[in-house]
């Protein structure tokens, strides 16, 4: 498969609707010309200022990606492209859940500034430091097609059980009319790494169906706690074999590079490098 660098034609029919519109000022560079720079920049890893001049100053592509990504520009968009598909009955809310940790560039630690605490630094910027050295946690919900719900993004070290239900929370699809968005799936599929009582009481108390394998060692517990152990719970295997789809989706946001790898290091650019990514999976 060919990878493309730019918007196909409707890719630009989508977004083109969505980007703010500014009519005061001076003429600026185009938008599709300024978005295409920021996907080539995204899909090869390349610095800002290694972009080709086809797409202007790499200066005007950086600013502008800064501030759709501050304002909620790359966010919205996402928001309305997802309402639009759910609308069309274009969503499958067979939700899988799991994470996947990315190695940050050297880039992406920066230098602390005067009298900034260094843990304090890589908190604020979803670093967090293993063996491996600084890496980043991507945790995230994708449809039963491979497609990004909501994701969250964390300090490598954190563990997957603590950040279900701000990942859950990040699941807003908008409905047409009036009416609150829908951020509840109508089923849940996740790996052991979810299997606790807190996350299975949060989800009977939302009324969302699972699927959760049992660890080992609870399946142990329970049998040496005999009645008292109470009923393992249910487990459908044919339907937990559909949870393959989130690391498609895993692979799929991998296929750019300033992903796979951070080299950036605010928070919000690697955010909105997932959004710009997400996006173009659900056009």
């Amino acid at each position: 498969m060919v990878r493309r660098h730019e918007l196909s034609d409707e890719e630009w029919d989508v977004l083109s609707g969505l980007l703010p519109r500014t009519d005061t000022g001076r003429p600026r560079r185009d938008d599709r010309v300024v978005l295409n720079g920021i996907v080539w920049k995204l899909r090869t890893g390349s610095a800002w200022r290694d972009v080709p001049e086809r797409y202007g100053s790499w200066r005007t592509l950086y600013t502008r990606f800064r501030r759709w990504a501050l304002d909620g520009t790359f966010t919205r968009m996402l928001e309305a492209v997802q309402a639009q598909k759910d609308a069309a009955g274009d969503v499958d809310w067979l939700v899988s859940v799991d994470s996947t940790i990315t190695r940050a560039h050297q880039h992406a630690a920066g230098a602390r500034k005067k009298g900034q605490v260094p843990q304090k630094t890589a908190h604020t910027h979803a670093l967090g430091r293993s063996r491996g050295g600084l890496t980043t946690k991507i945790h995230l919900a994708c449809d039963g097609r491979g497609r990004p719900l909501g994701f969250v993004v964390t300090g490598g070290n954190i563990n997957d059980c603590t950040q279900l239900e701000q990942v859950l929370a990040r699941i807003r699809v908008r409905r047409p009319g009036p009416g609150r968005p829908r951020t509840r799936p109508g089923h849940l599929l996740g790996d052991k790494g979810y299997s606790s009582r807190g996350i299975r009481n949060y989800l009977r108390k939302r009324g969302i169906a699972h699927t959760i394998p049992e660890r080992s060692d609870q399946q142990a517990n329970r049998r040496r706690r005999g009645t008292g152990g109470g009923r393992p719970p249910a487990f459908d295997k044919e339907r937990y074999q559909q949870r393959n789809v989130v690391e498609r989706c895993f692979n799929a946001l991998k296929q750019y590079r300033a992903i796979a790898t951070r080299y950036d290091k605010p928070r919000e650019s690697y955010e909105a490098a997932l959004t710009i990514a997400s996006l173009l999976m659900w056009i």
